[in-house]
């Protein structure tokens, strides 16, 4: 099938060629045509499966086909709602390329920079607006946007959105919107709590489903590595330096976990930066820009941060921690294998992770096979200690779609930190490769 077939116009057709597309995903596939006839969609599509194309494509070619000429600012009529900063900016630079042969304006709005420049775009009139709930209600107090003819709504990652608290933002928003109008709601997991909001929100929706609910992507391979905790980063500079990755992504739990180890990661050698909530947002941009530029080897993220880091062949993901929530493990990991790419998820677990790791199993429905490092052998005698889930477990509204964190915010998340250990790297001395390794059984 290719995307003509889709019914798309030829300027959205050009678009896609200028990016090197030829081939439609199965979730553009099943998603354009509906969504050119004007239906409702609920998609359920893990990260790096076209999904962003395949609402912005249609969402491009349904406002083209409703333009009339206005007099004075030209109306809002499309919204997309977005969970993270980072995954506003890509949604609104997906807008621009797929865009750019039409004459539809776009922007896009954020929580950690000024406002007044977002509300400069604004007061001039868009078409398209890409946004944080947090955000966007800051501007409808200031009154430099106006909802009320909204025709196309797209709530991307809705379970995110859920999880991080914004349900009383999205419904603020819900509120001010047309009752009238085409909802397209996107999520990697079908919770209840998500089905209940398509309820409410949807009118007889079509389902459009490419991957089971709460799986991983086949496309990457994944492996648990036992290590006890005060070896993990010794055992993660092995494994960087000694394979030469040049690009890995990084998890930890916490925003001091992440601090820390990036500060480690240089002294070893290997170029880190961190990205979480506390960062500015130029600082986030920064290292996410010198990350993808290959000017820095090793991201490492937080959950809530790395919520639309999108980079198509990224090669290996590590959770140095594993996930307090058993599905963030698959959002992880959907972070490499993108974009009918191969690729590498290894997790170093710890004594103390051993339950989390049975939570990620079960919800897989599968054992992760287990490979142990000659000399990385976890000891015995070390005893599970209790794992400080803080506010972690499941991220409260503490944060309204990117704004910046109040004192005692950043207070009640410093105080859960990662114990990543001090020792330092000796890669000489243990030669981290597969061919080295032994299989353990579980």
């Amino acid at each position: 099938m290719s995307f003509e077939s889709l019914g798309l116009m030829a300027e959205l057709l050009r678009a896609v060629s200028d990016k090197g597309y030829s081939v439609p995903s199965p979730i553009q596939q099943q998603a354009i045509p509906l969504i050119l006839e004007g239906r409702d969609i609920m998609g359920g599509a893990q990260t790096g499966t076209g999904k962003t194309a395949g609402f912005t494509l249609p969402l491009l070619q349904r406002l083209m086909e409703t333009t009339t000429p206005q007099n004075g600012r030209r109306p809002l009529r499309a919204l997309v709602l977005t969970p993270t900063r980072e995954l506003a900016a890509q949604v609104h630079e997906s807008v621009e390329d797929y865009g750019k042969h039409l004459p539809l304006k776009s922007t896009v709005v954020f929580g950690g920079v000024s406002i007044n420049p977002q509300k400069q775009k604004l007061v001039k009139g868009v078409d398209i607006l890409v946004a944080t709930p947090g955000r966007l209600l800051d501007h409808v107090g200031q009154r430099s946007v106006d909802l009320s003819k909204i025709d196309i709504l797209v709530l991307d990652e809705a379970d995110r959105m859920l999880d991080m608290g914004f349900i009383r933002d999205i419904r603020k928003v819900l509120a001010l919107l047309p009752k009238e109008r085409q909802t397209l709601l996107f999520s990697a997991t079908f919770s209840n709590e998500i089905k209940q909001l398509a309820n409410d929100l949807l009118k007889t929706p079509a389902l459009v489903e490419v991957a089971r609910e709460n799986t991983a992507a086949e496309s990457v391979t994944q492996v648990v590595h036992p290590v006890d905790k005060v070896r993990k980063r010794e055992l993660l500079s092995a494994l960087i330096g000694g394979n030469d990755w040049q690009q890995v992504l990084v998890f930890t739990r916490t925003k001091h976990g992440a601090n820390r180890l990036a500060e480690q990661l240089n002294t070893d050698g290997i170029t880190a930066a961190a990205i979480h909530g506390n960062k500015s947002q130029g600082a986030r941009t920064r290292a996410l820009a010198d990350f993808k530029a290959s000017k820095v080897r090793v991201l490492v993220a937080t959950d809530i941060a790395a919520r639309g880091i999108d980079i198509d062949q990224l090669p290996h993901v590590v959770n140095y921690e594993l996930p307090n929530v058993a599905e963030d493990y698959v959002h992880r990991i959907g972070r490499t294998g993108r974009a009918g790419n191969e690729g590498e998820a290894m997790s170093l677990v710890c004594v103390d992770e051993l339950k989390l790791l049975k939570d990620i199993e079960r919800l897989l429905k599968r054992n992760i096979p287990s490979i142990t490092f000659e000399g990385y052998e976890p000891d015995p005698s070390i005893r599970a200690e209790p794992i400080n889930k803080g506010r972690g477990s499941r991220p409260a509204n503490t944060n309204r779609g990117g704004r910046k964190p109040g004192p005692s915010s950043q207070r009640r998340n410093g105080q859960s930190s990662a114990r990543n250990g001090n020792n330092s790297n000796n890669g000489n001395r243990a030669r981290a490769n597969a061919g080295q390794s032994q299989q353990r059984g579980r």
